[in-house]
């Protein structure tokens, strides 16, 4: 074999050994990614219990109730009930929360009473 199919060879190699290092880096950082953004959301879901307790709260946080999806929770006042979802910096409601929004906004919003025997 002549030195130029030897480094011809050689290169072959490297290459397949960089691609493949590469491929490897790739899904690592993919890893790193989903493992960052999975703490965030529970990070995320851990804080909104306390938001209420905060001073800029418009509301008693005492009366207010954390349901956690699919919206925040619920404040209680002596003339209205307040459906309440926290949002930070430019996160936007989601699908299901922008339904909740109009069903309020259009009043189809009910209260039963379920008696269970």
């Amino acid at each position: 074999m002549t030195l130029e199919w030897k480094i011809i060879i050689a290169l072959a190699i490297l290459v397949v050994v960089l691609f493949l290092l590469w491929r490897r880096a790739q899904r690592r950082l993919v890893d790193v990614s989903f493992a960052k953004q999975s703490l965030s959301s529970k990070y995320g879901k851990m804080t909104e219990q306390f938001l209420p307790f905060l001073a800029e709260y418009p509301y008693d946080p005492q009366s207010f109730r954390f349901l956690g999806t699919p919206i925040d929770g619920v404040q209680f006042t002596n003339d209205k009930i307040v459906f309440v979802e926290f949002k930070t910096a430019d996160s936007q409601l989601s699908g299901p929360q922008q339904k909740i929004k109009d069903l309020v906004r259009s009043k189809k919003v009910d209260f039963e009473e379920i008696r269970l025997k």
